[in-house]
């Protein structure tokens, strides 16, 4: 399956899924306009890869500074369809990234850890820049 690749722009993460090595990155800040148009391909997709794996061990990271609640709403799509591929027997190893002086990113992983316990998660501070 070939990668899938988004540049950032100041209002939506880099994208980058490189479905041949199992790893999934988010990065940046999400407030698209439209987070349902923006994310919709993208969860399609890894709807798709998911489906095609079987025992495979999937590292996930989410990088994200900053995302609006439109935005939270397609994450936890994201996240659920992670979680239904561990459901299903593979492993899915979600590295949380979030600003150690941000309380609030840091407490969305914690729900999401919560949320989803079939998923390897791990919570990872960076220091601000």
């Amino acid at each position: 399956m070939d990668p899938l690749y988004i540049a950032p722009t100041p209002s939506s993460p880099e994208v980058d899924f490189q479905f041949a090595t199992h790893t999934l990155h988010l990065r940046g800040e999400s407030y698209p306009e439209n987070a349902a148009a923006f994310y919709g391909d993208i969860i399609a997709r890894l709807k798709e890869y998911l489906a095609q794996q079987s025992g495979q061990r999937i590292e996930v990271h989410i990088a994200l500074a900053y995302f609006n609640s439109s935005s939270t709403k397609m994450l936890f799509n994201l996240i659920d369809a992670l979680n239904e591929a561990a459901e299903a027997g593979n492993t899915v190893a979600l590295h949380w990234y979030y600003d150690e002086d941000d309380d609030t990113i840091l407490e969305f992983g914690q729900e999401l850890s919560d949320d989803f316990p079939d998923l390897e998660f791990t919570n990872h501070p960076v220091k601000p820049a």
